[in-house]
C-alpha cells in the first residue's frame, strides 16, 4: 500500500497534469474557430473550381488529352499522399487517417501493384514506417508553419505533378480527414491523378456552353495543376480544423479523467490517514490502560 507521502505526491502530479490538459483544451478551442472558418470557406471555392473544370473538360472533349485527366492508361504504380498532423495528443485523429491509407496500401499490394507514399505530417510517417517504411519516397513536415497557406499546398502539388511527369506513378490518391464537427472527423480518400471530371447533381458533367479566350485547352492546362493544389490546400485546412477539434475533445476528456483520479486518490488518502490516526489512538489508549 502506498504511503501518505506517495499519495500526496501522486495527487500533486495529477493536479499539475490537469492544469496542462486544461490549458491545451483552451488553446485548441481558441484555434478551432479560425481553422473551422478557413476550412468551410475553402469548400465552395474548391467545389466551384471542380465545376468549372468539368465544364471546360466537356467543351474540349475528353479534357483535350491532358495526361493529368486522362492518366497514363495504366494502374500499375500508385502514389499515396497521406496528410496527417505533425503533433499528437488529438485522440484517434491521426490513426484514423493512417488506418485508411494502410488498408488501401495493403489492398493494392495484394493485387500486385507498386505503392509509393508521400507523408505530409510527422505522425503519418511514424504510423506507417513500420510496415511501409521502404515505400515512403518523401516526408513533408509543416510543424514550423504557424498557419497553413496556399503556398504550402502548391509546393506539394508541384512535387506530385513533377513525379507524374517523370513517369514515377500512374494514380495518385490523397488521404486526409474531412471536418464535420468537433467530435466527428471523417477519414477521406480522394483521387488526384487522373483527375476525373466531376459530375453535377443530375449526373451530367455539362452545363451552360461558354466560349473561351484564350482557347479552352490553354485554360485547362493551367487550371488542372491549380485544381490539384486547391484540393490539397482544402485537405490541409480540413486537417487543421479536424486536429483542433479532436485535440479539444481529447484534452477535455483528459481533464475530466484527471479530476476523477484526483477524487479517487483524495478518498484513498483520507481513508488511509484516518486509519493511521485511529491506529495511533488505539496504541495510545492501550498504553494508558497498561499503566
Amino acid at each position: 500500500m502506498a504511503s501518505l507521502k506517495d499519495l500526496r505526491n501522486r495527487i500533486a502530479s495529477v493536479k499539475a497534469t490537469q492544469k496542462i490538459t486544461k490549458a491545451m483544451q483552451m488553446v485548441a478551442a481558441a484555434k478551432l474557430r479560425r481553422a473551422q472558418e478557413a476550412a468551410e470557406a475553402a469548400r465552395p471555392y474548391s467545389e466551384r473550381m471542380a465545376a468549372v473544370l468539368a465544364n471546360i473538360s466537356q467543351a474540349v472533349g475528353g479534357a483535350g488529352g491532358s495526361p493529368l485527366v486522362t492518366g497514363t492508361g495504366k494502374e500499375d504504380v500508385h502514389l499515396l499522399v497521406v496528410a496527417t498532423a505533425d503533433r499528437g495528443l488529438c485522440g484517434g485523429f491521426n490513426s484514423q487517417i493512417a488506418r485508411l491509407a494502410r488498408d488501401h496500401a495493403r489492398k493494392l499490394v495484394a493485387q500486385g501493384k507498386t505503392v509509393k507514399i508521400i507523408t505530409v505530417g510527422r505522425k503519418g510517417f511514424d504510423m506507417l514506417r513500420r510496415e511501409f517504411g521502404g515505400m515512403v519516397i518523401e516526408r513533408i513536415e509543416l510543424r514550423d508553419v504557424k498557419q497553413v497557406g496556399f503556398a504550402n499546398a502548391d509546393a506539394i502539388a508541384k512535387k506530385v505533378i513533377a513525379l507524374f511527369e517523370q513517369g514515377q506513378f500512374d494514380v495518385a490518391t490523397l488521404f486526409y480527414s474531412r471536418f464535420r464537427s468537433v467530435i466527428a472527423q471523417i477519414p477521406t480518400a480522394q483521387q488526384l491523378i487522373p483527375a476525373a471530371a466531376p459530375q453535377s447533381e443530375d449526373g451530367m458533367s455539362g452545363g451552360a456552353v461558354y466560349e473561351y479566350e484564350p482557347s479552352a485547352e490553354e485554360i485547362l492546362g493551367d487550371l488542372i495543376p491549380r485544381n490539384i493544389a486547391v484540393q490539397i490546400f482544402r485537405a490541409l485546412l480540413e486537417n487543421a480544423a479536424g486536429e483542433m477539434g479532436a485535440k479539444m475533445t481529447a484534452m477535455d476528456n483528459a481533464t475530466r479523467n484527471a479530476g476523477d483520479m484526483i477524487n479517487r486518490l483524495t478518498i484513498t488518502y483520507n481513508r488511509q490517514r484516518q486509519a493511521q490516526i485511529t491506529k495511533e489512538l488505539i496504541e495510545i489508549i492501550s498504553g494508558a490502560e497498561a499503566l
